[in-house]
């Protein structure tokens, strides 16, 4: 998997001096490397630029790369939402995200995401393009309560599915595969979903709304 994603990124994502830029404040804050790999962030661009969202919500912002790629697919009313636990991480991916031109089309709402998403609810709120980048062991969760939020044809992008490979393992004991399989298996019998799994980065599951 390494070998080809390195293959695929040199050749389709070039190098990016705005997104390298966020990666190098991500490991000098000591956060965690695990924004999504360059060629996905390129096809979040693609899909929100091909599916003309207007309307994205973001589940797990970190340090705003992918936040950055979702909002380069952006048309002229292009409006990002995103959720992220943390105050500091938000207020780092707002600076990014300002940075890059798209200060005044981003919102945030800190805490858990689960309860941001009762929220937007509550609230009567719908979006056409959705990203899944969060905690693994609430990605079901965060899927069904997308899907309460979502407009008949919305896209649903969610990272990590390949959890490194490790769901084509048979037998496989760790919990984080686990979840990742039950989640993968949900996305794809699910009624309301049409969905494939891309193996690209750590795999990236791609839904339509029915």
């Amino acid at each position: 998997m390494k070998e080809i994603n390195a293959y695929i990124d040199s050749l389709f994502a070039g190098q990016d001096e705005l997104l390298m830029d966020v990666l190098k404040t991500i490991d000098e804050k000591g956060m965690q490397p695990i924004s999504v790999s360059p060629s996905s962030g390129k096809l979040l661009t693609m899909l929100v630029a091909i599916s003309e969202a207007e309307e994205v919500l973001e589940i797990g912002a970190l340090g705003g790369y992918s936040g950055i790629c979702l909002a380069r697919g952006f048309g002229k009313n292009g409006h990002l939402t995103s959720l992220e636990l943390e105050q500091d991480y938000a207020e780092l991916a707002k600076a990014h995200l300002t940075q890059a031109g798209f200060g005044e089309r981003v919102d945030y709402m800190t805490g858990p995401a689960l309860e941001s998403l009762e929220r937007l609810k509550q609230d009567g709120r719908t979006f056409d393009f959705f990203f899944i980048d969060a905690d693994k062991e609430n990605y079901e969760n965060y899927l069904n309560a997308c899907l309460e939020l979502a407009q008949s044809g919305a896209l649903i992008v969610a990272d990590n599915v390949l959890a490194r490979g490790t769901v084509a393992d048979q037998g496989s004991g760790n919990q984080h595969t686990e979840t990742m399989k039950k989640f993968n298996q949900a996305a794809a019998n699910h009624p309301q979903m049409e969905s494939i799994l891309l193996p690209i980065g750590d795999g990236l599951l791609v839904a339509t709304v029915k």
